[in-house]
């Protein structure tokens, strides 16, 4: 089974969509937030936070963070981040497992 957690910034929020997201990743990792790695790993947390504007002209970025896909999609005036589990299925292993040594 898996689990969804969102949030959304809005232009108009305190919060910065960087700062938001690493909130809600310690959530749902049960984790401080100060023991997560560094968001700058994942993404640019400046260029994260420049995506929360009322004319955004983007249709969703996704990446990985603290192992989860993040996506990020514009909504009215700010942004929603959403977080999924990463998770290999057979099909992402399928090159792998069925590769053989060549001669």
């Amino acid at each position: 089974m898996h689990s969804h957690h969102s949030t959304t910034v809005t232009a108009v929020d305190e919060q910065r969509p960087s700062m938001a997201l690493v909130s809600l990743v310690a959530a749902v990792t049960n984790t401080d937030p100060v023991d997560l790695e560094p968001l700058y790993n994942a993404i640019d947390p400046e260029a994260l936070d420049s995506l929360c504007t009322p004319d955004a002209s983007f249709s969703a970025i996704e990446f990985e963070y603290v192992g989860h896909t993040v996506v990020v999609e514009p909504v009215d005036s700010g942004v929603e981040l959403s977080l999924e589990p990463v998770t290999i299925s057979a099909e992402n292993t399928h090159g792998i497992a069925d590769s053989e040594p060549s001669a």
